[in-house]
């Protein structure tokens, strides 16, 4: 299935959604020597019903996992189990390889669950049927303000990049929702860093230390860089820890992660704290 196929089904599954309020209140400071801004993707720059990327979630799984079968033509039986099953013995097999955050290739996974099930499909029909299962189990759909944001960014003559737990169809929600690509936004493509493309997941410096080095190579130092996520432990911390500045995304419920629990968030302050997209523009 092309992507351009598959952008036209993520045209036909998704629905609105509106973003969840929280009590979180907003902090915005001046960032006048700003030359970067980098996003998280699920829950900052799309409304995410699940909170974050699907993959794993058992989000009335067992009926979008035989839903999914059914819409490429194969035996709808079975359940999510088989999927969470598969991803967390990758999880295990690459942690026992020395990476403490993994992250699986949804495509490959669903090529395991098929054998175990005795069936096959050729790639691009593992392609759909990765697309198909994910949204209905974590629908997505444009925050507010998104693409008003980037474009107003980017006029101010601002690096664009996204580091994001993702998969292959992630970069399609652009085109498919917002009807330009990432590129026809003005994001630089080696600033778009990819969970599934790196093997290593959040909420992994490594990620942030790569995207870093890549800044580093055009001239730009880490102070001047914004961040923007909504987990505190997954997003923040990290950006942190490499020197960006940091802005916690607290406009949807679903996906706000405060960690409070968490050791490594206790003493991490964000630089900023926005309640919508277009209020980044407010830091000048």
């Amino acid at each position: 299935m092309t992507d351009a196929e598959l952008i036209e089904r993520i045209r036909a599954l998704s629905r609105p959604l509106t973003p969840r309020p929280t009590d979180v209140e907003a902090r915005l400071v001046p960032l006048p020597d700003l030359q970067a801004v980098l996003f998280d993707i699920y829950g900052t720059l799309f409304i995410s019903a699940a909170g974050d990327i699907g993959v794993g979630l058992a989000v009335d799984g067992d009926s979008a996992f035989r839903a999914a079968l059914e819409a490429v033509g194969l035996p709808a039986r079975g359940g999510a189990e088989l999927l969470t099953r598969a991803i967390e013995a990758e999880h295990a097999r690459k942690r026992a390889a020395g990476i403490d955050h993994p992250e699986v290739d949804i495509v490959a996974i669903w090529h395991t669950v098929l054998a175990q099930m005795e069936l096959s499909a050729p790639e691009p029909t593992l392609r759909r049927l990765a697309l198909e299962y994910e949204l209905r189990v974590n629908p997505v759909w444009p925050m507010p303000g998104l693409a008003e944001t980037i474009d107003a960014l980017r006029c101010r003559g601002l690096r664009l990049g996204v580091i994001s737990n993702a998969q292959f169809f992630t970069p399609l929600l652009f085109p498919a929702l917002l009807g330009r690509s990432l590129a026809q936004l003005g994001f630089a493509p080696q600033l778009c860093i990819y969970s599934w493309q790196v093997g290593i997941a959040k909420p992994s410096p490594r990620l942030y230390e790569r995207a870093a080095a890549e800044l580093d190579h055009a001239g730009i130092e880490p102070g001047r860089v914004l961040y923007v996520g909504n987990d505190m432990r997954n997003d923040i911390w990290p950006a942190d820890l490499v020197g960006f500045r940091t802005g916690l995304f607290a406009g949807d419920a679903r996906s706000l992660r405060l960690r409070e629990d968490d050791p490594r968030c206790r003493n991490v302050q964000p630089t900023c704290v926005f309640k919508s997209l277009p209020q980044i523009l407010e830091c000048r």
